[in-house]
């Protein structure tokens, strides 16, 4: 495909960009530190035990980064219905028959790598989210919702702040910290899939299709083929060049 096929177009917001990253530096804090906080390892100090709080720093990290991740998702959910038509929550539920047909499609041609000749390669690139990706993060955004409930839940008991103490109820409706503790890591080991799968199809797609999949996260701007101008240009602020 030609470079001149292609017109650069401003697809995602400053504001979807500045939450991408933050939620991407969450949940790495959270997963680095809540694998830490499971499975502690064993350091060994000459000093005195009241001088070493490296662990109450780990757990510090965490909180904080699960605040950042709540406040991310809550301004995000806010952002669905404010933001241009790439950041709305519509493009997230790709439900109809066109949309599980472009699911099918994605999974069998860039996940398992097998040619998929009956499908329209006009309807397989998609200026924003492509239908995978976009039930891929509507599945994360439930996920969030489960580590937000069993972490705050767990977190309850010793904190002094309102807004943990909101799921005290958490544990006991899911029949005591253990069960919620078990929620939380399997919900953990998830979001390392998500991760793992989610950077693999953008290189795949920056490479595949040369759209600036991995530079538009950063700049906000993606190379659209010609004959997509126009649906890339939602006539508020999407400025295609």
């Amino acid at each position: 495909m030609k470079t001149r096929d292609y017109k650069r177009a401003y697809v995602w917001q400053l504001a979807v960009r500045i939450f991408h990253w933050a939620n991407a530096l969450s949940i790495t804090l959270l997963i680095i530190t809540g694998y830490l906080i499971a499975h502690p390892p064993a350091i060994r100090s000459t000093a005195e035990a009241s001088t070493q709080f490296w662990f109450g720093y780990i757990r510090e990290i965490h909180f904080m980064s699960a605040y950042l991740m709540f406040a991310v998702l809550f301004l995000r959910l806010y952002y669905a219905i404010v933001g241009n038509k790439y950041a709305n929550w519509k493009v997230f539920v790709p439900f109809n028959k066109k949309g599980l047909t472009g699911i099918w499609h994605t999974i069998k041609h860039d996940v398992l790598l097998l040619n998929d000749k009956e499908y329209n390669y006009k309807d397989s690139v998609h200026v924003g989210h492509n239908n995978v990706a976009a039930v891929s993060y509507l599945a994360m955004f439930f996920m969030a919702i489960i580590m937000i409930f069993t972490g705050f839940g767990m977190y309850a008991a010793n904190a002094t702040w309102f807004l943990p103490k909101m799921f005290a109820w958490v544990p006991e409706f899911f029949g005591g910290d253990m069960n919620i503790r078990w929620i939380h890591h399997i919900t953990m080991w998830a979001f390392i899939l998500f991760v793992v799968v989610h950077v693999y199809l953008v290189f795949y797609h920056d490479w595949l299709e040369g759209h600036g999949e991995s530079s538009s996260m950063i700049s906000g701007y993606k190379f659209v083929r010609t004959e997509r101008v126009a649906e890339a240009n939602d006539n508020t602020e999407n400025a295609v060049k």
